[in-house]
Parts: C-alpha cells; structure tokens; sequence
C-alpha cells in the first residue's frame, strides 16, 4: 500500500530540501527522497567544501606573504594536504547534519534509496527499507546535475578528476591542467596554485571566465598570470594520453599549433550534465539537452509534476535552485487552497555569480557589451581599489567595481567586480536592482568609511562622472 504525502520531494540539495522545509512551514505533509547524502551535491561536495578548501590556500597565501603586513613567522611554511582535505570534509559532515536536523524540526519525512517515477504524482524508492510506493498531490524534481565528461578521457579519480576527486585528492599534482575556466574551473586553478603546485588553464574561448564582463576576464586572467599560472585562452586539449604515471596533452593554442605537454593530474571543468535519466520522466516532461522544462513557477507539462535547480534550465547556482524551491512550494500551496501565499516568478536576470577564486570575482546583471547588444545606451563606470582606503590599509589593492546603467532610466543594468571580499558586496547591488534603483538612489546612499564597499558608490559616481577619489 503506498504512502500519501501533499509534496514528495526527488532529491535534497539547495533547491530540494529548502523546498521541503518551505513546504512544510505551509502546513503541507512532506517527504523527501535522497539516495546519497541530504544537502546533495552543493553542500557535501561542491559549494561549502570548496570555500573550506580556498580558505585554507588563503590563509596559506597570508603567511607567506607575512613580511608585507611587517609580521615574521619563524620556519618554513608548508600545506597539509591531508590535514586540509580532513577539515574540509568536517565542514561538509557538520552541515550534513543541520540538514537532518532541520528535516526532523519541520517534521519531513525522509526516504533514503533511489527515487523513480511511476507517474506525474507516484513513485517507488528502493533503499535501505527495501521498496516503498508513495504517492502525491505534488511532486517536486530537483536530482540536480553532475560534472560532465571529456568524451575521449573519463574521469578516473587517479589522474583525470572532476571538481569532486579534486576535493579529496590521493595527492598533491605537482603539475596540473584544468580545462575549462569557469566558476569551477578557475577556483581549483586558484587553490592548487596558491598550495605550490604548477597550474595550467586551457579555455575554449577567447578569454576566462567568460560569462563575466570582458573587463573583469582581462584583469583575472593578468593576475592569475602575475601568480604564476600559465593560461591558454582560444585554445582546445584535443587528446590526452592517461598513463599510471600522468597525463600527455595535446593543446591546439590560439594559433593553430599543436604541442603536446606532460601533466601529473588534469582537472576537467566543462560543464555539467542534468541527473534526468533513469527517474521516469521521458514521457512526462519536455526536456532540451536533458533539462526539464519548466514555467516561472517550476511547472512541468505534467499536471502535479515541478522542477527546480540544476535539472531544470540555468544559470546553474546554488542560491538560484533555493529561490526556486521556495517559489514553487508557494505555488503548490496556492493551487492547494492556502489564500495567504503570493507566489513571484523568479527574475534571472537579478541572480548574482559569485567566484571564489583569489582575486575573488561577483556579478549581477548585463555585462557593458550584454547591455548594448540589448539596444541600451549606457553608462558605465569603474572604480578601482587602488583609490580606496581600506583596500590600500588590507593590503588588498587589488581589483575594481564596475557598474553599468541605461543612459535613458538611470536603471542599474548591471554591476561586475574582481578583487577582496566582492562576492560579500555584490548583494547591495542584488538588492538594488530587485528594488529596480536607480543611479540617483545609489549615489544618495551613504557608504560606511572606511570599507571596500565605498568602491561600489564611487563606481556609481564614475559612470556619471563624478567619481571622488580617482
């Protein structure tokens, strides 16, 4: 006999379990089913591990640069990786644990085993209670993605890792290829760099990183090169050779030429491949390259079937999968009767990015190219570091903010920054554009001093030209 629920949720990562718990505050009667580890992906192998990893290479890259800040630190300075990769790994169990607590304090159901469709509002689990039929007013899809492969080298775990081998490596490589520079990318390239080891990026297209402003790409890819690095923009790895011991690639450079270069280990980063095979839902939703369709609210075609995050159509990010799920549950609560929730569509357009690379990079919005291939005239301005107290006394120097308006408006168009503590500050201008300011309320707002966060004002006032200091 199945088990009934009004909201079954398929998969507890940000947008999952965050839909559940808002399911539940609605009064709804939830479950959720996980076949690894509640948090998924994001938060026991992606999101929060990461910044434990990038917070140690950051504390490493501060004691050895201690004599800037007029300090000594007696002997020689060296990484644990071990002790790195173990503290890492605590990170992700203790908040691995605050999700199973907070499914038990909003009293949702927990199926552990793997969830597979029947129907647009029934499933089966197979897990550790053998298989269980449950059914639904609702069901929610949020099995997320996972790292996509190269087609002619897969992913080994020994030599050729994605984003979760490179979390817990056997090793440290002590000659590393990364191909591809996004988010994922350029924040391993950022780690394994800063902790000794000789880093080489290979990006398809003409710069890095390359859904940022050009500017921001520019200046990146010029510090990440002042650190040592070696990046190859417009180029392609066309074949790798695996041995026990490394990797032999051949890289097409920007010219044309094709030299082949020894690797120990090879980190791809080219994307990701949505999790909707194998749950049932060929014939109940449409999909485009894998990616469940979806209206505003996280429909599906199917009457009582939702999607949400990363299964579902970009920009695939963590706190973009958690608004979602929040939307969707709202909307599930309002078709069921509840008159007081007031579901809103979600707007893409005001989701930052956030890169934790050093320097750091953070976006919202159009890009100053973006923005007048969209028919604006604008106006832009930048404001860099260099100009602002705090920056200069953090010895954090380094980086800019720029900000983008439509010249016709005064509307925020968009905002890009590179350099200390910005993926911290983008959320003023997140707020900003969801309250649709404009440059007149930006430049009435007061700046506590001193901060980083002034350069955001004086970017305001330097796309109008009035910026203060510079």
């Amino acid at each position: 006999m199945a088990t009934n629920y009004d909201v079954i949720v398929l998969g507890s990562g940000p947008g999952g379990y965050v839909a559940a718990i808002r399911c539940a505050q609605l009064g709804l009667k939830t479950a959720i089913v996980e076949r690894e580890l509640l948090g998924g992906i994001c938060l026991n192998w992606g999101c929060i591990p990461t910044k434990a990893l990038l917070r140690s290479a950051e504390i490493l890259h501060y004691a050895q640069h201690a004599k800037d800040y007029g300090l000594k630190i007696a002997g020689e300075i060296e990484a644990d990786l071990e002790a790195v990769v173990k503290r890492s790994r605590g990170v992700a169990k203790q908040l691995n644990q605050g999700v199973t607590h907070l499914m038990k304090k909003n009293k949702i159901t927990v199926h552990m085993g793997d969830g597979t469709l029947t129907g647009p509002t029934s499933l089966t689990v197979k897990g550790e209670k053998g298989e269980e039929k449950l059914t639904a007013k609702h069901v929610i899809v949020a099995t997320g993605a996972r790292a996509r492969d190269l087609p002619f080298a897969k992913a080994d775990g020994k030599r050729v890792w994605t984003y979760r081998h490179a979390m817990t490596p056997p090793e440290m490589p002590k000659k590393l290829l990364v191909i591809g520079s996004g988010a994922i990318g350029i924040e391993f390239a950022s780690f394994y760099n800063d902790m000794g080891c000789d880093v080489t990026v290979v990006e398809m297209l003409d710069r890095i990183v390359p859904v940022e402003d050009k500017d921001v790409s520019a200046f990146l890819e010029k510090s990440l090169a002042k650190q040592g690095m070696t990046i190859m923009t417009g180029a392609g790895v066309e074949a790798l050779d695996v041995s026990d011991k490394g990797v032999k690639a051949k890289i097409k450079d920007s010219k044309g030429k094709v030299s082949e270069t020894e690797f120990t280990h090879c980190i791809t980063a080219i994307g990701i491949v949505p999790n909707t095979e194998n749950v049932g839902l060929e014939k109940l939703v449409e999909m485009d390259r894998g990616f469940i369709q979806i209206d505003d609210y996280g429909r599906t075609k199917s009457n009582g079937l939702w999607a949400i995050g990363d299964c579902t159509p970009g920009p695939w990010l963590a706190h973009k999968a958690s608004h979602e799920g929040v939307t969707c549950a709202e909307a599930i609560a309002k078709e069921l009767g509840n008159k007081d929730v007031h579901p809103h569509p979600l707007d893409r357009g005001n989701i930052p990015g956030c890169t934790y690379c050093h320097p750091q990079i953070a976006s919202v919005g159009l890009t100053e190219a973006k923005a007048k291939e969209a028919g604006y005239a604008v106006k832009a301005g930048t404001f860099p570091f260099i100009g602002n107290g705090k920056a200069i006394a953090l010895g954090e120097a380094e980086g800019f903010v720029k900000t983008v308006f439509d010249a016709k408006t005064g509307e925020l168009l968009g905002a890009h920054m590179v350099g200390a503590e910005v993926t911290e500050m983008i959320q003023g201008f997140v707020v900003g554009k969801t309250l649709e300011t404009t440059e007149a309320e930006l430049m009435n707002t007061v700046f506590p001093h001193p901060t980083i966060s002034e350069s955001m004002h004086e970017s305001v006032l330097a796309s109008y030209g009035r910026a203060l200091h510079i």
